[in-house]
């Protein structure tokens, strides 16, 4: 494979992945980053530590590990699409995580494919349908996992091959806005906390109502006329009481000399049975790549029927 290609694996694997206006706004400062701020939340809490918090979350993170520790069924669909937005083939399936004991395992309950999605062998013919395998489907058994996300941290140092590149993707969906090493021309780009990113984005924080619950939004957009950005807006809606993540979306782009992509990822998240888990998983992206055919797909991921 390709090595450009197998770097970009790591970019393109989860990007498959509202706000009420307040009439009063002012501005703080996080690190020296101005950030737009709604006047009654001003009045109600620690904007620092509130900016803090939301700059380290784990509740995201945490949501995703917690499907390895319990079943649920989930409802997938796949559409590669031609130029003018025509499905060329689809890939649909009802999956259910069966967890035993310490183990869980998948059983396909229902699927159906059509035009290429699959080659004579059976094998994927598109990337997407590889990356939604690797990443969603358990291959046999798992066992002794937990939902601990207490003193782990993301790097690559010292990681090679697969398992450089499994970081590098933890680290773009799960600690979004920071550095990424090694993936090729962008992984600095992705950074939307040092001095450099603070002159290319604005950073707004709004109240709103989410599902019912009281809420904030945070959003990261760049600034009128920046240039060299990858993030073209990211907005997390976090409960105001647990602070945990309700929702996150992702628009992102980007062409250099060698590929060039333009992906849209949104996750919703409920509390499940006391848990934090993600319920719905919506991507759409258009890349390209040296030696790859275009690809253009969308991805949605429906999961219900949690059990602990």
């Amino acid at each position: 494979m390709h090595a450009v290609h197998k770097q970009l694996l790591a970019l393109i694997a989860f990007l498959f992945c509202i706000a009420i206006p307040s009439l009063a706004q002012v501005d703080t400062v996080i690190e020296n980053a101005s950030v737009r701020l709604p006047d009654v939340t001003v009045s109600n809490v620690n904007i620092q530590q509130l900016l803090d918090r939301i700059k380290n979350d784990t509740s995201f993170y945490k949501a995703f590990k917690t499907l390895h520790i319990v079943g649920y069924t989930s409802y997938n669909n796949i559409n590669i699409l031609n130029k003018d937005g025509s499905i060329k083939a689809s890939y649909d399936s009802k999956v259910q995580q069966i967890r035993n004991g310490d183990c869980r395992s998948d059983k396909v309950l229902e699927q159906k494919s059509t035009g290429d999605f699959f080659d004579r062998k059976g094998d994927y013919n598109y990337t997407i349908g590889e990356l939604f395998s690797n990443l969603f489907f358990v291959k046999g058994k798992e066992c002794g996992e937990n939902n601990i996300v207490a003193g782990q941290t993301f790097g690559t140092s010292g990681k090679s091959g697969i398992e450089k590149k499994k970081e590098q993707l933890k680290m773009l969906f799960f600690n979004p806005g920071k550095k990424i090493p090694g993936i090729p021309f962008i992984g600095n780009k992705l950074d939307l906390y040092d001095a450099e990113a603070k002159q290319k984005y604005n950073y707004s924080l709004e109240t709103t109502t989410y599902n019912g619950i009281s809420a904030y939004i945070f959003t990261i957009t760049p600034k009128p006329g920046a240039s060299g950005i990858v993030i073209d807006k990211m907005s997390t809606i976090f409960d105001v009481l647990t602070l945990d993540v309700l929702e996150r979306s992702y628009s992102l782009s980007y062409k250099a000399g060698l590929y060039d992509f333009n992906v849209n990822m949104q996750v919703e998240l409920k509390h499940i049975n006391g848990l934090l888990v993600p319920t719905v998983m919506r991507y759409s992206g258009d890349w390209s790549i040296v030696f790859k055919k275009r690809e253009r797909a969308t991805f949605t991921a429906t999961l219900v029927d949690f059990k602990k």
